[in-house]
């Protein structure tokens, strides 16, 4: 038995075959070829590869353009890390020189304030010194006043009780006597 021949397609088994379609004696793929054969040679004639090899050309020039100008910013922003990190580090060393100052400044202080507590305590000390020696010289004034006046009213006591009119008037005798 022989097998059915299975076609895809619109043809029709057991139908004659047909005769491609031709024009000119050539027939659509021959026709497709010539079309596409015009078409290149249009697009030759009218100078398209230059154009796109222009345009190709402008783009490759945008995009360098675009490098360089990527490649002047990458720059500028090196040279700006550069100048902030100079300038992190130069702040990092002005503050330690600062802190630096500081301490020393701040032991300076204290060397003053502690130079300033012991002259105010040696001075104090002086003042009350002094005032207890001018305390003491007045107490010692005053005793010895207080002595003198003890002593002058004793001596009068004394001499009113021994000198009577007669010692009185041999007193005086003598007084005059020695100024002669």
């Amino acid at each position: 038995m022989a097998e059915p021949v299975i076609h895809s397609g619109t043809e029709v088994a057991g139908a004659p075959e047909h005769a491609e379609a031709s024009a000119f004696g050539i027939n659509p793929s021959g026709w497709v070829a010539l079309a596409m054969l015009a078409v290149f040679l249009l697009i030759i004639v009218k100078k398209v590869p230059a154009a796109i090899g222009r345009a190709l050309d402008s783009k490759i020039a945008s995009i360098r353009g675009q490098l360089a100008e990527a490649e002047a910013l990458r720059k500028e922003a090196e040279a700006l890390k550069a100048e902030y990190e100079a300038k992190a580090s130069s702040a990092d060393a002005e503050a330690a020189a600062m802190l630096e100052r500081a301490q020393v400044e701040a032991g300076e202080i204290v060397a003053k304030a502690r130079t300033d507590a012991e002259a105010l305590v040696e001075r104090r000390t002086r003042m009350a010194e002094e005032k207890i020696a001018a305390e003491e010289r007045s107490a010692i004034d005053q005793l010895r006043a207080t002595a003198a006046e003890a002593a002058r009213k004793a001596a009068g006591q004394l001499i009113a009780e021994r000198m009577d009119p007669a010692a009185d008037k041999a007193l005086v005798d003598q007084a005059i006597g020695g100024i002669r």
